[in-house]
């Protein structure tokens, strides 16, 4: 099993930056990837970036191009995601995930086995 922990939300104005960070614990060396989704109220979750361990490969959502970095720390077994330019539109709760399998569908949730427990992120205008 692996457990995950993200941290780092909080409110922040529109054009603001907050790092969140996603420590993990457990058997994290059967892990392949990790990635960070998001939730609004009353919307999907919904992707936002992926990273691949053994290549550091990102992938981001159109959304997040450009204004969010993902990246990890193997040390640390932890995974940040840095968000600048934030729009009010990027409130919503965020998860990391970790994904136990390869695949090249690392922007969908079924890919994901291991879930952290969310933290909110709200940006006022």
């Amino acid at each position: 099993q692996v457990q995950l922990v993200e941290s780092g939300g909080g409110l922040v104005q529109a054009g603001g930056s907050l790092r969140l960070s996603c420590a993990a614990s457990g058997r994290t060396f059967s892990t392949y990837g990790g990635g960070w989704f998001r939730q609004a109220p009353g919307k999907e979750r919904e992707f936002v970036a992926a990273i691949s361990w053994s290549t550091g490969n990102a992938v981001y959502a159109d959304s997040a191009r450009g204004r969010f970095t993902i990246s990890g720390d193997n040390a640390k077994n932890t995974v940040y995601l840095q968000m600048n330019s934030l729009k009010p539109e990027d409130t919503a709760v965020y998860y990391c995930a970790a994904r136990s399998r390869q695949t090249i569908r690392v922007y969908s949730i079924p890919s994901y086995d291991y879930w952290g427990q969310g933290t909110q992120v709200t940006v006022s205008s």
